[in-house]
């Protein structure tokens, strides 16, 4: 474990990307599964100007951009199987398929919600079968809507509809659904009523699906699978507070919950710094340790180690960022880890790297036309002036 946290307080910028011409927040990050031989080639971002970017994985040279989007992206998803294929949810009621190999801006394919669905979350499942998006809560109804994903590559824009929902289980926003990374029939969402629902698909109605149902007392904002087998489940809250779950328990006499911290913010200490918010979390398969990713408003990122005593801090990344981090994605092939922010940088960081452009890029705080679902901050940690 020591040689896995000296390697992520060793991350240095290897790269940057250029910014483009409008510039955006970077809300979420993926990086493309690699095919049997290679490592991962693109890296998908989706922005508060309503667009997905793909860049080279290894250059962050610019690609390609999608931005036929008419709401706000809530998400991007590569499929596990091909690396060309990327998913984006938008809060229009669709979840679409685009295809990074062909120069059109039109989606391979569109998966249609409900008329009321604004979507604010999605997945797809390990195998690409089934992709799952979470709505807004309209009038009393929120709804965890289900496709069928098969068949992407072969259907020339052709809308598909919902397999089914599932309506009794959330009774506010779902705010996050993460797949299970091996088993493709669980799913755990969470949501602002404060619960995290794990569901085995497979069975035939939505009683029977809900496997545990798990509270952290406040609203959802991350969600994950971790420990050995990806038996536990943990979250963060939108007020920065951390839950952590072990599934695995759920049929014994011990209790279920690992941790729970309030407030990670007065929990962790960090010498001449703060922790202004978190922004998730990662598992590390080969250390099997869980560790949370959190930040400052000036742009620093501590990196966290969790244990059932407690957590503690790992090593903080500074000069990357110059605003909030809002997204992030971790590659256990190379142990890099991507960044991008409110400042519309995209940052890729590895061990011991050395950045090659000299010119480092000067602090941009972008004024956002888009009304964003933004985390709550507190109101006495504005940014300071640089």
């Amino acid at each position: 474990v020591e040689k896995i946290e000296e390697q992520l307080a060793s991350l240095r910028i290897a790269k940057r990307s250029t910014l483009s011409e409008e510039p955006a927040y970077l809300l979420d990050i993926d990086v493309s599964k690699p095919a049997q031989s290679e490592s991962s080639r693109f890296v998908a971002v989706s922005c508060s100007s309503k667009s997905v970017r793909v860049y080279n994985r290894e250059t962050l040279n610019f690609l390609r951009e999608y931005s036929s989007h008419p709401g706000i992206l809530n998400g991007v998803r590569f499929a596990h199987a091909c690396d060309s294929i990327v998913f984006s949810a938008c809060s229009d009621g669709t979840v679409k398929c685009w295809d990074i190999r062909l120069a059109t801006q039109k989606a391979v394919q569109i998966f249609s919600g409900y008329p009321s669905n604004v979507f604010i979350s999605f997945d797809i499942n390990c195998s690409d079968l089934i992709i799952c998006a979470g709505t807004e809560k309209v009038e009393k109804d929120t709804f965890l809507v289900f496709w069928d994903a098969r068949g992407i590559t072969n259907c020339a824009s052709t809308t598909k509809e919902p397999l089914g929902v599932y309506s009794e289980s959330h009774n506010d926003d779902i705010t996050k659904i993460c797949f299970h990374p091996i088993e493709p029939n669980l799913v755990v969402s969470g949501s602002t009523d404060g619960l995290v629902n794990v569901f085995d698909i497979n069975k035939d109605n939505e009683d029977d699906a809900l496997i545990s149902t798990c509270n952290s007392d406040s609203s959802v904002s991350f969600i994950g699978w971790s420990g050995k087998d990806y038996k536990q489940v943990y979250c963060m809250t939108h007020d920065e507070g951390f839950c952590w779950w072990d599934i695995a328990q759920l049929d014994t006499e011990e209790p279920i919950t690992l941790l729970h911290v309030l407030d990670v913010r007065d929990a962790v200490c960090i010498e001449n710094d703060r922790l202004h918010y978190l922004v998730g979390g990662l598992y590390h398969e080969k250390a099997g340790k869980l560790f949370l990713i959190g930040g400052t408003s000036t742009g620093n990122i501590h990196l966290i180690s969790c244990s059932t005593d407690g957590l503690s801090l790992v090593g903080t990344l500074c000069g990357g960022h110059s605003a909030t981090v809002r997204s992030f994605c971790w590659n256990l092939a190379d142990e890099s880890l991507l960044t991008g922010g409110e400042d519309a940088q995209l940052l890729l960081w590895k061990p011991r790297a050395v950045e090659r452009s000299l010119t480092k890029k000067t602090s941009m705080k972008i004024a956002s036309s888009v009304q964003k679902r933004v985390r709550v901050h507190n109101s006495s940690l504005k940014s300071k002036k640089k």
